[in-house]
């Protein structure tokens, strides 16, 4: 057999880094396996060009620092250059300087802050202008305009709380109350925070604390019989993972701003839930995290297939500008920034653990990661 030969049969390998042990796996668990599902249907349906894809996994443990040293080995030792992987900023922005001196590819499946642009990113969540600009035009139309924010202390959640201040501002709303908690945060670490909430009475609770302190923060809410009703906690991080680790009942009538939800209607995301239930089991619900995950990688697979070669030159051409009919409905890599363009969603948790859709725009919102088709007013004509 020729060395051309073996080189054309020999498998794709791709690196995935996620977290499936430590306070992040909560959520990162749900998108190591739409990354799982996605390899294992394209493989199924005979692989890229021939050739099947094969993960090289890491598990960081939820250390920010982890996920930079992997990305390392990753392009150094295991030489894959490109990585799918990754949930908070601080995570992104460890393996961001690896990508960027060795040329990979990192694909990002995860909301975030905005404000940042890498030509070795894919960013395939959702940045302000698709989630947190919408939020903030639901809220204050059916809750009024003072905020109280719980975030968890790293660079997502006091970025996310300064855009969400500023829309605040610019629309006549207020920022009443503002805290932090430590990622590693323990339930009793919420009391204190609840106990000024019930003094300070906002309209809403905005939280942007993420994985299992998200469980502590609700179950704290739930505990001293506040009602969502009235004054809920809403997101841009809580998924339908968080929900079912606090407790359908406690997860009830919160809110959260999405591109995604297992609830969205279409036969394209019917199927979705239909075979990720089927291969993880039918009491584990999709996520936007898991969703973007998922088709990120079929996107990456479809544009391998057009190129025949993992040269980050060559497949960044080939993915701008390329969009995939996501279960979320159709989206595609805006060629301007990297980003997505996505659905926006508001959704409002019921008792069985999903959202029910209340809000959504009638098309995917363009991607605008430094908010600049926008001044800062909330009316940006894309919700209806």
């Amino acid at each position: 057999m020729s060395n051309l030969n073996q080189t054309t049969s020999a498998p794709w390998r791709i690196g995935v880094l996620f977290s499936r042990t430590g306070f992040m796996s909560v959520i990162e668990e749900t998108q190591y396996q739409g990354t799982q599902l996605a390899i294992e249907e394209v493989n199924e349906a005979g692989g890229v060009c021939g050739r099947e894809l094969v993960p090289v996994a890491y598990d960081p443990g939820s250390d920010s620092s982890a996920y930079g040293h992997y990305a390392k080995r990753l392009m150094i030792e295991d030489q894959v250059n490109t990585i799918f992987g990754c949930y908070t900023s601080s995570s992104r922005k460890a393996v961001l300087p690896v990508v960027e001196r060795l040329n990979g590819l990192l694909w990002y499946p995860t909301l975030y802050e905005g404000f940042e642009a890498s030509p070795n990113v894919i960013y395939t969540g959702a940045s302000p202008n698709q989630n947190s600009l919408a939020l903030c035009r639901y809220l204050m139309d059916t809750f009024g305009t003072r905020f109280y924010f719980v975030g968890s202390d790293y660079i997502y959640p006091r970025e996310s709380n300064r855009v969400m201040r500023e829309l605040l501002k610019a629309n006549g709303g207020s920022v009443v109350g503002e805290r932090y908690v430590n990622v590693y945060a323990r339930w009793q670490d919420f009391l204190p925070i609840i106990q000024d909430i019930k003094r300070v009475r906002p309209d809403v609770i905005f939280s942007t604390v993420v994985g299992e302190g998200t469980v502590f923060l609700y179950q704290a809410y739930a505990n001293v019989g506040l009602d969502p009703k009235q004054m809920p906690i809403a997101s841009l991080t809580t998924t339908e993972a968080e929900i079912a680790a606090m407790g359908f009942d406690v997860g009830e009538g919160h809110i959260t701003a999405a591109s995604y939800f297992q609830g969205v209607e279409g036969s394209a995301n019917q199927a979705f839930v239909q075979r990720f239930k089927k291969r993880f089991g039918d009491s584990v619900s999709t996520n936007m995290c898991a969703e973007a995950s998922y088709f990120q990688l079929r996107l990456f697979a479809k544009a391998l297939e057009q190129v025949n070669t993992l040269d980050t030159e060559v497949l960044r051409s080939m993915v701008f500008g390329s969009s995939f009919e996501a279960p979320q409905g159709a989206v595609t890599v805006n060629p301007m920034s990297g980003h997505t363009d996505l659905w926006t969603r508001i959704g409002r948790a019921n008792h069985h653990g999903q959202f029910d859709v209340v809000r959504q725009s009638k098309e995917p919102v363009h991607a605008d990661p430094f908010l600049i088709g926008y001044g800062r007013a909330t009316q940006t004509g894309s919700v209806q």
